[in-house]
């Protein structure tokens, strides 16, 4: 599914995290006094916007509205995060009582504030377990520091997509397993043209869309911060290894220079004129929405996907990803937070209702029965999205008190680093880790 979020996602979640800090944060969860059975009128906002997504959400409230009668919902698309965090400090009849949102990097603001309710009760009440719903990456990024105030609806992965017949025109025969490998096809992949390509194995550059620091050191299997909540980057060897790599492999495919000139021709990540749709690119990083953007811009590329590579001394972990999704939760200043509870319980954990939303919108589902229901229609190429999304081995960005501002820090040491504007990796990685620690502390 596109998101126009996507490339300024970490930006724009670092930037809002200044209003949340004044949110008010209503009546507890605990406190609810509303009857979900009377008659009344929720407000969801959510921030798609496309036609077929619109579509989608009208269709799961449809559904919604058939099982629970009494409850009308009222959706509101297309709001951002600092949309949603003006609306919940200003409070009122016009805030919404439900709130879904693309950054699970604002999690941590959403919980240490007060702005959502914490679902602790709401879930008990219902004796819905967690650890047989839902997998441990989306149960971590819907809760911060004990306290859980969204559930994931629907989730995305990031995976390795391939075209087929360039693989087939360099000799290869299956996609990389390892980094040793995927830099040794990225090689044969690439056909120089003079100081151009007539293509690319692989774009490398922290610029190059979905091949962010944070999703290309996933398979590295990092950890972000210790038990003291201090940053991890210059400690843990994962984050050395992977801007040791991306530097290398910047080298073989013949430098920073070249490369960005080359990507200057690209087309807009969301259009039909994606590099990898084109044939420019030979191997892309991206989540599971790219097969239906290449099938609406009648690419004639020959895609197949497979799990990203991985170090070669964890090859047995193979299979795992990047994952990260949608959550959803409810407004602590809501006075509906009951009949609230019933429509954030039908959209996140009834198995129908994820698998027909998931369908609706081509995306991975968030729970454990979805992702086995024989009701599940796709792509076969999206069984690789299915199985990443439940690997256990699978990770995510942790939640943070400042929201996304850490990886924001760490991809712009990126920009630095491959530049040469940073020559000393460790050095470094210990003042970007003293950063985010020193960001981390302002905002508590």
């Amino acid at each position: 599914m596109p998101r126009n979020r996507r490339a300024a996602a970490a930006a724009v979640a670092a930037a809002s995290m200044l209003l949340l800090a004044a949110a008010c944060t209503g009546q507890s969860s605990g406190g609810a006094t509303d009857d979900p059975n009377a008659k009344t009128t929720l407000t969801f906002w959510h921030g798609w916007s496309a036609p077929s997504e619109v579509k989608a959400i009208h269709a799961d409230v449809d559904r919604f509205e058939k099982a629970h009668p009494n409850i009308t919902v009222k959706t509101v698309g297309n709001m951002t995060d600092d949309k949603i965090n003006q609306a919940l400090r200003a409070g009122g009849s016009n805030a919404p009582d439900v709130v879904s949102s693309f950054t699970t990097d604002n999690v941590g603001k959403f919980c240490s504030s007060g702005a959502f309710a914490d679902l602790k009760p709401f879930l008990d009440k219902s004796k819905i377990d967690l650890d047989t719903t839902f997998t441990k990456p989306l149960q971590a990024y819907t809760q911060f520091d004990g306290k859980r105030c969204t559930l994931p609806l629907l989730s995305d992965a990031y995976a390795l997509y391939y075209n087929k017949d360039a693989f087939k025109a360099a000799g290869i025969t299956s996609p990389p397993r390892t980094w040793t490998e995927f830099d040794q096809d990225a090689v044969k992949l690439t056909e120089p043209q003079g100081d151009s390509y007539q293509q690319l194995g692989f774009m490398p550059t922290f610029h190059g869309y979905e091949s962010t620091p944070g999703h290309l050191v996933a398979q590295w299997s990092p950890t972000y911060f210790d038990r003291n909540g201090k940053s991890d980057v210059a400690k843990d060897p994962a984050f050395a290894k992977m801007f040791t790599w991306q530097q290398g492999l910047v080298k073989k495919l013949g430098g920073l220079t070249k490369l960005e000139k080359f990507r200057s021709g690209f087309g807009d990540e969301w259009g039909a004129k994606h590099p990898f749709q084109t044939g420019q690119v030979a191997m892309q990083v991206d989540g599971e929405w790219r097969l239906g953007m290449a099938e609406d811009a009648k690419s004639k590329v020959d895609i197949g996907v497979a799990p990203l590579p991985v170090p070669a001394d964890q090859a047995d972990s193979y299979g795992k990803g990047y994952i990260t999704g949608t959550v959803v939760g409810i407004a602590s200043t809501s006075k509906k937070q009951n009949a609230a509870w019933e429509f954030v319980k039908y959209i996140t954990t009834d198995t129908d209702a994820v698998v027909g939303f998931a369908n609706d919108i081509h995306n991975v589902p968030s729970t454990l029965a979805a992702l086995k229901s024989p009701k599940l229609t796709f792509d076969p190429r999206l069984q690789t999205f299915l199985d990443i999304a439940q690997n256990p081995k699978s990770n995510t960005t942790p939640a943070s008190v400042n929201g996304g501002t850490y990886q924001v820090t760490l991809q712009d040491f990126g920009y630095d680093f491959e530049s040469g504007k940073a020559k000393d990796l460790q050095a470094g990685l210990q003042k970007t880790a003293d950063q985010i620690d020193t960001d981390i502390e302002k905002a508590k």
